[in-house]
């Protein structure tokens, strides 16, 4: 099957902790580490370990931690078709605390890819699902030549701008920053799945049919969280692309989420079938 995703990266430094600091507090981090992360960084792993191949359209800074994001995502198995524009990289710190959360500042604009940057952007029309972070409203104009095109509600306001209609819409019951109200797209999504965590979510269709599902149970101990949505909109776009089942896709989504968060960052125990 041929996936791609068209999002942002941030080139992540993470921080193991016992809590989150307090106001005034210096906490001791018991180990760091860092890689190329972020929404579009994750779920194309993701894709990646699923279909076997998936295809990143980028753009990243050009600097070294930009160079350093493709060279390493490409290590990940992904190809990385990207513009390095003549500014910093996007770059994030994370807490992972004893409780396995993960408490987030990024620093910088997202980048995100335009319909007018020089990417093979024709290839859009050979893939069976495409999922959306970041890019202009003509990047997404160009990724609904998908069969199946899957976006974050994180994105809402470039969504808005395409006019373009999704298989999916991914929002959050919980976090405030991708939340979706109906009436807010034109045309409105075929179908909107919400997220929320640990309780697992629901999914409702254009045509009325609606669902839920309850969350996986781990396949192993809880390491952190960091990654598990956005490994879970990964599998999402993987289901979708590969049966059109919006219930069952949820279902491959929610086992992705899960496995992320039994390993130490977002790619150590994604779930893999390739």
């Amino acid at each position: 099957m041929r996936v791609a995703v068209v999002g942002h990266v941030e080139w992540i430094e993470f921080a193991e902790v016992d809590h989150v600091p307090e106001p005034g507090e210096i906490v001791h981090a018991d180990r760091t580490f860092e890689m190329p992360a972020g929404g579009g960084a994750v779920s194309v792993v993701q894709l990646a370990k699923l279909a076997g191949e998936a295809t990143l359209f980028t753009a990243l800074g050009d600097d070294d931690l930009g160079h350093r994001s493709a060279r390493v995502l490409g290590e990940l198995g992904v190809e990385v078709q990207c513009v390095f524009r003549d500014e910093p990289q996007r770059r994030g710190f994370v807490y992972l605390d004893r409780d396995g959360e993960r408490t987030i500042t990024v620093l910088g604009p997202r980048l995100g890819p335009g319909g007018e940057d020089p990417l093979p952007w024709d290839r859009m029309a050979e893939m069976d699902a495409v999922y959306h972070t970041a890019g202009d409203a003509e990047a997404v104009r160009l990724a609904r030549r998908a069969r199946v095109l899957v976006s974050s509600a994180r994105s809402l306001d470039t969504l808005v701008g395409s006019g373009v209609e999704l298989d999916v819409l991914v929002a959050s019951g919980k976090d405030a920053g991708e939340r979706y109200k109906r009436g807010q797209l034109e045309p409105s999504p075929r179908n909107v799945v919400r997220t929320m965590g640990a309780a697992g979510g629901g999914w409702a269709s254009a045509d009325g049919s609606e669902g839920s599902w309850e969350s996986t149970p781990l396949p192993g101990p809880l390491v952190d969280v960091y990654g598990a949505g956005d490994s879970f909109a990964g599998g999402l776009t993987y289901g979708m692309g590969e049966s059109g089942d919006i219930a069952g896709a949820v279902q491959i989504a929610a086992r992705c989420g899960a496995a992320c968060a039994t390993g130490r960052g977002p790619y150590e125990a994604q779930l893999r079938l390739y």
